[in-house]
Formats: C-alpha cells, sequence, structure tokens
C-alpha cells in the first residue's frame, strides 16, 4: 500500500508580497513560538535555503545514527560529538517542511496533519522583529588562553612521541558577545552569501540551543545514482598571493595529518570487508579563507552486495579521526582527560536524510560553527596533532578557523 502523500498548504493572499526568505521567517516565527524543534539549510553550491520543522521534542529525540537508505524515515540530523544526557542525538522528522526554491507551498507530512490548523495560523500572523531561539540550559564551556591551548598541544604532541596515540585532534571554545540586535536568521543568510559551496546550517532544538555553522566537510553521502561517498578532510593554511589550489606547498606534518585521516577511512571499509571503492588525491581545495589537502572516496552501491553501506560506514565513521584522532578509543580518552571541555555539538554531525527523494542523503562534520546564547556565541576550533606540532602554529590555525563563522559577530 503506497504512503499517504504529504499534504500541500499554499500561502494565503496576505503573504502574496513576500519574499522567499521573509516566508522563511514567517515559518521559523511559528516554529519557534510554539517552541519546537527546527532545521535550516543550503546546501553546498544551491542557490535557496530550506527548513524543517518537527511537531514535538519528543518525536526528535533518538539515540541511534540515521538509517542511510530508501525506506527510511525523512529527517534532519543534528548529532553531537558524543552523546551524552546533556548532549542527546536527534533525529528531526520532516513533519514540515519548506523549500525556498518552491517558495509558494508549505509540505505537511501525514504524521504530522494535527498541526495543519496550527501552521494557518503561523501563516497568518505578523512576523515578530525578534525570535525566541532556543538556548542551551548547559553552563557555558570555559574558553582557553593561548597559554592553555598551547599547553594541551604540548601535552598531545608527548602523548604521540610516547606512543599513546598515533594522532590527536585538540580543540577550544571561545566567547564572544553578540551585538545589538544580533539576528541567527539574518546570520545564516551572511554566511551562505560568503561561503557559498559550503554547508550552511541554523538548528535550534529545546535543550540542544542555537548553533550556526558553514562547514566544508562531508561525512558520509548517499546520492540519487546510488553513490556511497565520504572525504578525508584536513591540514590547514590561509589562502594568500603565494599560497592558492595550484600553488600551495604542504608541510611534512600537514601531508602526514592527512594521511592519517584518508587511512582511517580504508580502515573502515577494510572492517566491512570492502574492497571496491574509488579514491582520489590528496588534492588542495579551499574553503572559506582556507587551503585543505581532501581525498575523495566513492563506491557504486548498484556494483557491490552492500544495501545498507551508507548506514554501516557512517556507525563506523563517527567520530572520525579528523575530530578525535586514532587510535579512535586511545585519542577519545586523552581528549576526555586533557581538553577539559564539553564540545557538546561541535565536531558532531548534521544534515538532511531522504528530504530531497527517497535514497538521498548528505551529512556533515558539524565543523567552523558557533552556539547562539542569550548573550554570547560560542565558537569552536580544532587542530589535528602529530609528533611534529608546533603549539604557536595550532594556536594560530585555531584563530584562523575561528574567522570563519566570527565575521557574523563584526
Amino acid at each position: 500500500m503506497p504512503l499517504p502523500e504529504p499534504r500541500l498548504l499554499l500561502w494565503p493572499p496576505a503573504a502574496a508580497g513576500l519574499g522567499a526568505l521573509a516566508r522563511l521567517r514567517h515559518l521559523v516565527a511559528g516554529a519557534l513560538r510554539t517552541g519546537r524543534p527546527l532545521a535550516v539549510w543550503r546546501e553546498p553550491g544551491a542557490g535557496r535555503p530550506q527548513l524543517l520543522v518537527s511537531r514535538s521534542l519528543e518525536a526528535a529525540y533518538t539515540g541511534l545514527p540515521p538509517a542511510l537508505d530508501a525506506g527510511a524515515p525523512a529527517g534532519f540530523a543534528f548529532f553531537p560529538f558524543r552523546e551524552s544526557d546533556h548532549n542527546p542525538a536527534f533525529f528531526l522528522p520532516a513533519d514540515v517542511r519548506y523549500d525556498a526554491a518552491r517558495p509558494d507551498a508549505v509540505l505537511v507530512a501525514p504524521a504530522a496533519r494535527a498541526l495543519l490548523p496550527n501552521i494557518a495560523a503561523w501563516l497568518a500572523l505578523p512576523t515578530p522583529a525578534a525570535l525566541a531561539w532556543h538556548h542551551s540550559p548547559q553552563p557555558a564551556p570555559a574558553a582557553a588562553t593561548e597559554a592553555e591551548y598551547t599547553a594541551l598541544v604540548r601535552e598531545g604532541v608527548a602523548a604521540i612521541k610516547e606512543k599513546t596515540v598515533l594522532k590527536v585532534v585538540s580543540s577550544r571554545a571561545a566567547r564572544r558577545p553578540l551585538p545589538a540586535g544580533f539576528d541567527p536568521l539574518a546570520a545564516f543568510d551572511k554566511l551562505s552569501a560568503k561561503y557559498p559551496q559550503a554547508f550552511v546550517s541554523l538548528v535550534s532544538v529545546p535543550g540542544a540551543g542555537t548553533w550556526l555553522g558553514a562547514t566544508p566537510e562531508v561525512l558520509a553521502e548517499v546520492t540519487a545514482d546510488g553513490h556511497f561517498r565520504t572525504v578525508a578532510l584536513a591540514a590547514t593554511q590561509p589562502v594568500t598571493e603565494a599560497a592558492s589550489p595550484r600553488t600551495a606547498i604542504w608541510r611534512q606534518k600537514e601531508i602526514e595529518e592527512q594521511a592519517l585521516v584518508a587511512r582511517f577511512i580504508v580502515n573502515c571499509f577494510k572492517q566491512l570487508r570492502l574492497r571496491e571503492y574509488q579514491e582520489t588525491g590528496p588534492r588542495t581545495v579551499v574553503a572559506g579563507q582556507l587551503l585543505h589537502l581532501r581525498t575523495d572516496f566513492e563506491v557504486d552501491l548498484n556494483a557491490v552486495p552492500f544495501p545498507n553501506l551508507g548506514t554501516d560506514m557512517l556507525r563506523l565513521l563517527h567520530p572520525t579521526s579528523a575530530v578525535g584522532g586514532m587510535p579512535r578509543l586511545a585519542a577519545l580518552a586523552f581528549l576526555h582527560q586533557h581538553e577539559r571541555y564539553d564540545r557538546a555539538y561541535y565536531s558532531g554531525f548534521l544534515g538532511p536524510v531522504n528530504v530531497a527523494a527517497p535514497g538521498i542523503a548528505r551529512l556533515f562534520v558539524n565543523l567552523r560553527c558557533l552556539q547562539v546564547r542569550a548573550h554570547e556565541a560560542i565558537l569552536y576550533a580544532g587542530t589535528g596533532l602529530t609528533a611534529d606540532s608546533d603549539p604557536e602554529r595550532e594556536w594560530q590555525e585555531t584563530e584562523m578557523k575561528l574567522q570563519t563563522v566570527a565575521t557574523v559577530l563584526q
């Protein structure tokens, strides 16, 4: 028996003069006014954002990674670096959907038909000047000073030289005051314009808070033509007149760092006894004002006997060596002991699953992001350490990465 089709709602005549972004704000206001979880995102290279609203927080919570196959539910994944009671994993069902590329319609899933009167009311109400975004009830994390972070780097390098770990990815939080009248939705629009090839997101969930970001890193992707893709992305240097994708020169430390991330992905394939994959790279790519080394991996799902490869690889990949280290358990144990702050959803993953169409999923590592709180923003950045890491250079690398989203606070 075919599944019921989503209900299509048309905007009332009073909204005839509203543009797509004004309509997006209208729906966001209604969701926030009624305390519902939501996600706004813009795909890399896409021109228009999309919105998803879940009917309730209870419908959104899950402790398992989403299934990346055509028969799985449609929704938006928002997973932490490490799941805990105060950082739960969420899969937001696609109960209400809006695509700014189709500005005249709102889709309501069959499971959310009871929301139809509410949504009709949202569309009729005026949009408030200020929106009541969700804020995390957890204490704000401590912001590491330069001395504290360089000490952490030295501890990481010592652990690598002692062979406790092969690689570890240290990180830190920074706290910045919000400018007067800061508007997360306007900041999302600004990031979308500034970083057209990034995955730009704005997620607001009761208990988890509001998170804004522009990440360059794909974690797992399943395409419409049946291909699975993931990438190894590591090593960083600024874009300058002397350093472009064609002319960049990489140090041994950075080459080694990227090779370890690629090796981690190959080991995940080996655990599944999969040999039929294509590896391309490494090559130098641009992400905002930064250069990285990137290796692409691709599997034709039509040619291998692994129908659940996307789901299985997602469970093996997260958290990747690009955000934790290698070996995984030893690196995570080091971070738990030495990093001294809660990453929450930074370096977790997020993205739409089966929203565009059944069998299409794009999940990204939640990098270059900030958490919006009542009066301040918490920014996050990290660096991959090897035995050759220099503490002062690693601090400067985090400073460069923080600037990706810090631009919306200026």
